[in-house]
């Protein structure tokens, strides 16, 4: 009988809260370890073994095993006393959730190997591996003539992306250095407005020789970096942007921040202003980041309007590079894809769903604003994806995708030692990338992920469903949650519907005006949610906590502020708002009877922690 991909059962591919799963994991790694223990000794059977079993019988051998043994006693108390239980339904923190067994075990069979993949000669496997999961990244973003690659984080592949777009609209103006007839008709102002698709027709048409040229006259050698304008990001955006504008090179100036609405998604009218503005001021646009995904508050901006935007600007003449920050959000994609990887039509959607178990309740959980968001991902230049995020990849998996494979040549260099043309061997990723050496590792423990669960609605969109779902119920569950601490009364307040699977929201004492003092309520709940107040282990609620403040966010958080009833002026006056952030990715608690069961233990470690606060 043939197994079908409806059956895929996501309870089989974790060790489980209570290490359910542990007799699966544990003999499945035994297997492994003994293969690879097999596979050494089968090498060349003419060679003697080199430590002998007098060695091992030797006083000194026995003495370094013990204290062999002694360190690693002293490393598991330390972890076990000092980790957080991330495996946990109760664990709310930051975005470590559990992750996929076979994960595990394919990572920690693979550090067996000791794979480094900068080239092939050192990682023939797990370099092959790679090159497969980066054409998975393209696949499942819709980028049909795309590549991608693992990088360690989102960070650095925000960074390529930022280095992809540098590089990029500097092109023109390189051209018309090296060679003018190749641009002869176009103003300075059309140079710095040419559309990626145009700059690879044109480079892609040259000779090597002169390719090459361009290139070396191009941003990556320090040239007309003055010239390529503003890089506009959402006032959402991950922190990783400041860093990769100064590291390549753009600077902090250039870097502009784009209002967002009041479900803190990018608001496309404020993004045509400011490009307006600037072009105004003969000012070009780098290129706009669109977030799916906030780490904040989950929020997944429009990336469809912000390509209706580009398109309508590029008939007056203006263009931007487009790239998405899908570090948390691109798994969602999966939600979207039939097996045959086509986007689903949305009227089709919950039906489809239904048919793949995908939500247990029968309910609107994906707007058509999140639907047009996703459809619209093979317009970017470049999408970054984390495996170790929404993948349930253990860390450190980022990723990155990019339209057309030729972009690569951009950014290209080819060290000859770790890329001989003379060897045969298939072209390394080291090349086109910004790390070096990188463990071979990471990159089975996610191609074993997605060739356990495809990268569509059979697959991994029944496990994100889970964790969608979990968020909606939890959202749901703050919407009617208050405590009377003593006869004080304390009011949730969730801050917006979560687009994906971050729930924010803050406590307030009824009647309280006093914006500093809601923050501080929020300030020291947190700590007792967390790490900063104690052992987290022995902690039975645990969350993370972070600030929307007027230097980050402008006066976006001022309608929330206003909802709970502070005057624009408390606002002026204390400038953020603290807030509670609820990572709502474990798989356990899409289930209706599991969710009820631990929001009652949610609803009781709370009120503990505020009656711990209040008196």
């Amino acid at each position: 009988m043939t197994e079908k991909l409806t059956d895929l059962n996501v309870d089989a591919l974790f060790i489980g809260d209570k290490s359910e799963n542990a007799d699966i994991f544990k003999s499945t790694l035994n297997k492994l370890v003994n293969q690879h223990m097999g596979w050494r000794e089968n090498y060349m059977p003419q060679d003697k073994p080199l430590i002998t079993e007098s060695d091992k019988d030797s006083e000194t051998f026995k003495k370094t095993n013990q204290r062999m043994q002694s360190v690693l006693d002293e490393l598991s108390v330390r972890l076990r006393s000092n980790s957080v239980p991330w495996h946990s339904p109760r664990y709310f923190g930051h975005m470590n959730s559990e992750t996929l067994m076979p994960s595990i075990l394919a990572y920690s069979y693979a550090m067996l190997w000791n794979g480094n993949n900068v080239a092939y000669e050192s990682s023939p496997a797990t370099s092959q591996m790679e090159e497969e999961v980066g054409q998975d990244f393209a696949k499942f973003n819709g980028l049909e003539n795309g590549w991608g690659h693992i990088s360690a984080d989102g960070s650095l592949a925000n960074m390529e992306g930022l280095w992809y777009a540098r590089n990029m609209k500097s092109l023109p103006l390189a051209m018309k250095e090296v060679k003018p007839e190749l641009v002869a008709d176009k103003s300075d102002w059309e140079l710095m407005n040419m559309s990626a698709d145009e700059i690879l027709e044109i480079l892609n048409s040259q000779d090597p020789e002169v390719a090459t040229e361009i290139k070396g006259r191009s941003a990556r050698a320090g040239h007309d970096l003055d010239k390529l304008g503003k890089w506009i990001v959402p006032q959402t955006k991950h922190y990783s942007w400041l860093k990769a504008a100064d590291v390549v090179g753009v600077g902090l100036d250039n870097v502009v921040s784009c209002p967002v609405d009041e479900n803190y998604r990018l608001d496309v009218v404020a993004l045509e202003k400011i490009i307006r503005d600037l072009a105004a001021e003969h000012t070009p646009i780098l290129g706009v980041v669109a977030v799916v995904g906030s780490t904040e508050e989950g929020q997944i901006d429009p990336v469809d309007k912000v390509v209706e935007l580009r398109n309508k600007l590029q008939k007056e003449g203006s263009y931007f590079y487009l790239h998405v920050d899908a570090a948390y959000g691109s798994y969602g994609r999966s939600l979207f894809l039939d097996e045959d990887y086509n986007f689903i039509p949305y009227e089709d959607l919950k039906a489809v769903h239904q048919k793949y178990g995908v939500f247990q309740e029968d309910k609107e959980y994906i707007s058509k604003e999140v639907y047009n968001a996703y459809k619209a991902f093979p317009e970017a230049e470049s999408i970054t994806v984390d495996p170790h995020k929404m993948g349930y990849v253990p860390y450190a998996a980022g990723g990155i995708a990019i339209r057309e494979k030729s972009m690569r040549d951009i950014i290209g260099y080819f060290p000859v030692y770790v890329f001989d043309k003379r060897s045969g061997a298939p072209a390394t990723l080291t090349p086109y990338i910004l790390e070096g050496s990188k463990a071979g590792a990471t990159a089975a423990a996610v191609w074993v992920a997605h060739r356990i669960m495809p990268l569509n609605v059979s697959g991994y969109g029944k496990l994100l469903g889970r964790s969608i779902e979990a968020a909606n119920r939890y959202y749901e569950f703050l919407k009617d949650l208050h405590f009377n601490i003593n006869g004080t009364e304390v009011e949730v307040n969730p801050l917006t519907h979560p687009d994906y699977n971050m729930v924010d929201w803050s406590f307030n004492i009824k009647g309280n005006t006093d914006l500093a003092k809601m923050n501080e309520l929020n300030l020291q709940f947190y700590h007792k949610a967390s790490f900063v107040g104690g052992p987290v282990y022995h902690n039975d609620f645990i969350t993370s906590h972070t600030d929307f403040a007027v230097d980050g966010y402008g006066d976006s958080p001022l309608p929330y502020v206003k909802s709970l009833g502070f005057s624009e002026e408390e606002w002026k006056k204390e400038q953020k708002v603290g807030i509670l952030r609820a990572s709502i990715l474990t798989p356990f608690l899409y289930d209706r009877d599991n969710f009820a069961e631990y929001a009652e233990k949610i609803k009781a470690a709370m009120e503990e922690k505020l009656t711990a606060i209040l008196g």
